[in-house]
């Protein structure tokens, strides 16, 4: 049985690679004066440009940035069923001669968004894009472009760029190594006396410590903005937000992120880089689950930081606990509005984490919260990219 499902698996995986190959003209078709049947240009559909999210030389997926479609092709002769599920929508592919599935979506939202294909049941991930991890595991992923809005989170030729360093540390607290990806500004080898606030960035539940850097480009948002003296030179920290597992480690009893966050890796990172190391030039924020995981980490800690931002926070006080919420660190508003120089929430207008209440709630409490609305945007990067753009330049000022 398991040789027999392996076996399967294995020959979907091929009909998906064999997919993506650019549509042949008909066999019978006779080439232009002077050129051979393997020179024949190949004809796509009108408009249409490879995803900028594919792998090298792949045709599928294409993207007509004008009409927001996406196109898919597969060539499957054996399947009764092929899938597309872009998000949270999914798309029946039409049969056509030779076994090849092809679909034209309906418009979908600009931005960055993960998809599968599933073939009679099975989940498959398309081999002809890059692979994003979310969900907790790894994804296709497409981007439906932007006009010239976008232009801050894309690399740009005219200015300098930063690094981004991937480095493991061991974490006692973990019993295993873990990985980093910090990002320094493009000055940071250039002056070697200099030292620079940190951002430590989190991730939501499902995605990882490359998902910043993957699907939401904060290397290269934070160089526009450090380019524009829109935001200060500063050192991004992004790390995982989940306990790491191995195969003899599947879960520890009674420890947290927030306990290797504290004591383990601000002391690294001071360690290890240029760093002004106290709270008024350190901050903490992050996407949906990392925004909880922030407060959860940073208000019992505000002799640490200084800064906190929630974008699309997984972040619920109510009236009634407000407080006592977080060792009662709301309690005294003015206390509070003194300790932290920024409270940042964000959200889009398409989603419903509650945080338009969240700021009412804690605004009609005294406390000082900066709040920012993106604008026809649901829970999804292209947010949480606009959201890193507001608040970076409000940081370390």
């Amino acid at each position: 049985m398991k040789k027999f499902l392996l076996s399967v698996l294995c020959a979907a995986i091929a009909t998906v690679v064999v997919a993506q190959a650019p549509p042949a003209n008909p066999p019978s078709a006779a080439p232009p004066p002077g050129m051979s049947r393997a020179q024949q240009p190949v004809s796509y559909e009108p408009g249409t440009k490879p995803a900028e999210t594919n792998v090298l030389r792949a045709e599928y997926p294409r993207v007509d940035a004008a009409t927001r479609k996406a196109y898919f092709r597969f060539t499957v002769p054996d399947a009764g069923s092929v899938k597309v599920v872009v998000g949270n929508e999914t798309f029946d592919m039409a049969k056509g001669d030779e076994g090849v599935w092809t679909l034209e979506t309906e418009p979908l939202v600009v931005g960055f968004h993960y998809y599968f294909v599933t073939i009679d049941g099975l989940r498959l991930t398309d081999p002809s894009s890059q692979s994003y991890f979310g969900y907790t595991l790894n994804a296709g992923g497409i981007e439906i472009p932007e006009g010239p809005e976008g232009d801050y989170y894309r690399f740009s030729r005219d200015i300098e760029h930063g690094h981004v360093r991937s480095i493991y540390y061991y974490s006692d607290i973990n019993q295993t190594h873990r990985h980093i990806n910090v990002y320094v500004p493009a000055e940071y080898e250039k002056n070697p006396g200099k030292r620079y606030p940190v951002l430590y960035l989190l991730h939501g539940m499902g995605e990882n410590e490359t998902s910043w850097i993957n699907q939401g480009h904060a290397d290269f948002i934070m160089d526009n903005l450090i380019a524009e003296d829109k935001a200060v030179p500063m050192i991004v920290v992004i790390m995982s937000g989940d306990i790491v597992t191995t195969p003899d480690i599947r879960r520890i009893e009674g420890v947290t992120v927030s306990n290797v966050y504290i004591n383990e890796l601000i002391p690294f990172i001071d360690n290890n880089f240029r760093t002004i190391a106290d709270r008024d030039h350190r901050a903490m924020a992050g996407l949906s689950r990392g925004g909880s995981q922030t407060f959860q980490t940073a208000l019992p800690n505000l002799d640490k930081f200084a800064y906190l931002g929630g974008l699309s926070g997984a972040i619920r006080i109510s009236e009634e606990d407000i407080n006592t919420a977080y060792g009662g660190v709301f309690a005294d508003a003015e206390a509070f509005n003194g300790q932290v120089k920024l409270l940042f929430l964000s959200a889009g207008t398409e989603e419903n984490m509650g945080t338009g209440a969240l700021v009412e709630l804690l605004r009609n409490h005294g406390i000082n919260c900066e709040y920012y609305i993106s604008q026809g945007t649901a829970h999804e990067w292209l947010t949480w990219r606009r959201s890193l753009n507001e608040l970076a330049p409000l940081l370390f000022k």
